[in-house]
């Protein structure tokens, strides 16, 4: 392994166990000594890669942010039903905050301001839902007298009502939680000829989140970056059932 590979394993190393400690403690309480140790390094590594707390958060939230605008993303461009993509996205999101704390801790992180507003990620989630439910209105995809405006609002609320509740209980996040949810919306929203049509629980495959490695994995494809015995840094969240 090169000085180089190892500078990279040792900085994701650091962000995913700092993400532990901010899930589990918070940004005040959380503290880089706890987090060097979680990454099996010295206090002088991190610090090297890392001026202080402050910088090694917005480096979680940087990483989570990438993670969600990717899964955020894959919901446009398409030729499929704009309702089916907005359902898909939903369990996408949940998928990456169910499996890794990264995503999880830098969400949080955002949207507690803890280390300043650089992004505003609920803001990029609102847009992206209106744009999917303006798509969907422009294809005839909406039931007579739904709005997207509107229908955006019950959607975010739903979803972010989720996110908050899951942090306690990560069965929030699990596939039936959020099929339920869409098996209440979809008879309101979706037009008569889209009855039946649009998957409550989704279409995608509930092992495939969002093409690439998961967030903190080590680039070269040899696995993740943190080491079994280093509980703090590796703790990845449930796998949805």
């Amino acid at each position: 392994m090169t000085k180089q590979d190892r500078a990279v394993r040792t900085r994701l190393a650091l962000i995913r166990s700092a993400a532990a400690q901010f899930e589990a403690h918070g940004y005040v309480r959380a503290g880089l000594a706890r987090i060097s140790a979680g990454a099996g390094v010295s206090s002088g590594a991190l610090h090297f890669h890392f001026a202080d707390k402050a910088a090694v958060a917005e480096a979680v939230e940087d990483a989570a942010a990438r993670a969600l605008r990717e899964a955020a993303v894959r919901g446009h461009g398409d030729d499929g039903c704009a309702l089916q993509r907005l359902v898909d996205v939903t369990h996408r999101v949940a998928r990456l905050l169910c499996a890794d704390v990264v995503v999880r801790a830098g969400l949080r992180l955002n949207v507690e301001g803890a280390v300043g507003r650089v992004r505003d990620l609920r803001r990029e989630w609102r847009e992206c839902v209106q744009g999917l439910l303006d798509e969907a209105e422009r294809r005839g995809e909406l039931a007579a007298g739904v709005t997207p405006q509107r229908t955006s609002a019950v959607v975010l609320a739903a979803t972010t009502g989720i996110e908050v509740l899951a942090r306690e209980d990560h069965e929030w996040l699990a596939r039936p939680s959020l099929t339920d949810l869409w098996r209440l919306l979809l008879p309101c929203l979706a037009a008569p000829r889209l009855a039946g049509a649009v998957d409550p629980a989704g279409s995608e495959p509930a092992g495939d989140p969002v093409r690439g490695q998961p967030v903190g994995s080590d680039p070269s494809g040899r696995g993740p970056v943190v080491r079994d015995g280093q509980a703090e840094a590796g703790r990845a969240g449930l796998a949805l059932r």
